[in-house]
């Protein structure tokens, strides 16, 4: 048989796999967190300017995350559909640039509510879509490279959204900061457009059911790899909580706003972590074949476990809070990326859309959870209690990962 060439030229070979659809898609994830983190960044000032109280902004995000984790598992019934991903993809995009920005305009909380909502939707529908055109454009050798420099873009946007706000907001104010993050998100838009363009055409145009597939998702090994997911990210908290708890220990010596400060360039140093994480934890789930990506996994989550466990200890030291900030962000570089690429190999492409739908649907209630019971036993008891908690959730991921590894190692 003859080589096959992608559109756009580029051979399906684990060494052509950064082909200009994979670039496409990466840009598309960079420009994409570039946009939204910049209204997230400066929603607690919009909303402090129409005289919302503080718990106005907790009801607002807490409920924006909910949808979007309810919008990701809907979205996976979409995805598997090869014609539907890719209206899926590009609307996703396109809406959540405009309704983001939208909240520029908006004079009233319920306003700023309404439209966070819908664009955090938005953004939940287009996840699994992304995540199934991304596995169309490569070959499964490639999977992990492929997500990993995804994974790096979306991090590199994670620390550029806030910089880019900031300098908006000094040059041109609030308002205008959120209204103007559309360009970058529409930019991010057209990016899955030049993606789309470059992915070989469905090879059937027979339209698939409408439905949210689940028992067939979790037979066999993608189930057993769902399962360790899920213990994982129910004690993988958010973030924040990393930072607070840098903020709390750090407050006595250097007090509250250089703590804060401090705390603040941690969150940077993990989100750098993340980034220069990510390709080669790809790289390496590429080339330990097909056990690859749940070792890599079972790595990250190790990092997960050293750091939760060094939070828990919590000495007030800056040079020793920089480990557990990088450990986890080296940490979530390489179980984002080997997450993704997993179930890119194990699920059947007619169920891709609905594997990934699930795996974000368990992302985003396992961290709301494990950040709720988190906040409840900080509160409670103390910081040292809930980041044991979330240690303690790591070993049976890590015992779940083991077994996983060892049977697809058959």
């Amino acid at each position: 048989m003859g080589e096959i060439v992608l559109p756009g030229g580029s051979a399906p070979d684990g060494n052509r796999w950064l082909t200009r659809g994979v670039k496409g898609i990466g840009s598309a994830s960079l420009l994409a967190d570039v946009g939204h983190e910049i209204p997230t960044a400066l929603l607690p000032s919009l909303l402090s300017s129409l005289g919302a109280p503080a718990m106005a902004l907790g009801a607002i995000e807490g409920i924006s995350d909910a949808l979007a984790g309810a919008a990701r598992f809907a979205g996976g019934a979409l995805a598997d559909d090869p014609s539907r991903r890719r209206k899926v993809a590009v609307g996703g995009y396109t809406a959540t640039a405009v309704l983001g920005a939208a909240t520029a305009g908006a004079t009233a909380v319920w306003q700023v509510g309404l439209l966070r909502a819908a664009a955090w939707t938005a953004r939940g529908l287009r996840v699994p879509s992304r995540n199934a055109l991304l596995a169309d454009i490569v070959p499964a050798g490639a999977y992990g490279r492929a997500y990993g420099f995804e994974r790096m873009m979306d991090n590199l946007g994670a620390i550029l959204g806030p910089l880019v706000a900031l300098g908006l907001v000094a040059w041109l104010g609030v308002t205008w900061a959120i209204a103007l993050s559309v360009i970058p998100g529409l930019l991010a838009a057209a990016a899955i457009v030049y993606a789309i363009r470059r992915t070989p055409r469905p090879r059937s145009r027979v339209r698939v059911p409408l439905r949210i597939r689940i028992r067939p998702v979790l037979r066999g090994e993608l189930g057993r790899l769902m399962a360790a997911v899920a213990a994982f990210e129910a004690g993988n908290v958010a973030v924040t909580l990393l930072i607070l708890r840098a903020s709390e220990l750090l407050e006595p010596e250097y007090g509250t706003k250089t703590a804060t400060t401090i705390a603040l360039g941690l969150y940077t140093g993990y989100n750098i972590a993340a980034s220069l994480a990510s390709v080669p934890a790809g790289r390496l789930a590429d080339r330990l074949g097909r056990p690859g990506p749940v070792l890599v996994l079972a790595v990250g989550v190790a990092g997960f476990a050293l750091s939760y466990g060094l939070l828990a200890v919590g000495a007030a030291a800056v040079a020793f809070l920089v480990f557990p900030f990088v450990l986890a962000g080296i940490g979530i570089g390489a179980v984002e990326t080997a997450q993704h690429a997993a179930v890119a190999a194990l699920s059947a492409e007619d169920l891709r859309g609905s594997a990934f739908g699930l795996l974000a649907a368990i992302q985003s209630f396992g961290n709301l959870a494990a950040s709720v019971v988190a906040g409840v036993l900080w509160t409670a008891v103390s910081p040292t209690a809930a980041f044991a908690y979330a240690a303690v959730w790591m070993l049976p991921a890590l015992a779940g990962l083991a077994l996983s590894a060892r049977r697809l190692g058959r």
